[in-house]
């Protein structure tokens, strides 16, 4: 037996968890593609993704961002050879290894990243000042479960 939500059908499920968490991936989801939409000069979602993790990490080896991000290094060189043709981020041999390179955000990559948080964030604000009081409050309220289900456990 399916259950069709959203359009997208998937089995029934038994348990009131099961339901929820369904409905909450769905909403997440959702809600998650309408921030990409708002994105700083095309950048796709994983390099928003490693400047994103440069900015909250600093400077790092190339290895180490890809582990961060869970890519390959391939993929992760791939990554960072067009935001570095953008400007967006340096490469230097690493001090302490010098058979690794290591990945820093410049000014522009700083500057990029602010303005794709302060985007975003207006943009939830906008949507937020169309919700009733309750609706607020309750969203408020959700904020300290939301965190600890995104919290990485590993």
């Amino acid at each position: 037996m399916t259950k069709t939500t959203g359009g997208t059908a998937t089995p029934a499920l038994a348990a009131p968890d099961d339901e929820l968490a369904a409905e909450l991936r769905l909403v997440v989801g959702r809600l998650s593609r309408r921030l990409r939409q708002h994105s700083v000069g095309g950048l796709s979602p994983s390099q928003v993704s490693a400047l994103a993790s440069l900015d909250c990490h600093g400077a790092m080896p190339m290895g180490r961002l890809s582990r961060l991000e869970g890519v390959s290094a391939p993929t992760m060189t791939r990554i960072v050879d067009r935001l570095e043709v953008q400007g967006l981020v340096t490469r230097a041999v690493d001090p302490a290894d010098a058979r690794s390179t290591v990945v820093e955000l410049s000014t522009a990559g700083t500057s990029a990243i602010a303005r794709l948080r302060h985007e975003r964030t207006a943009f939830l604000a906008q949507r937020l000042r169309g919700l009733a009081s309750a609706d607020i409050e309750a969203l408020g309220a959700a904020l300290p479960a939301l965190r600890r289900l995104a919290e990485d456990r590993e």
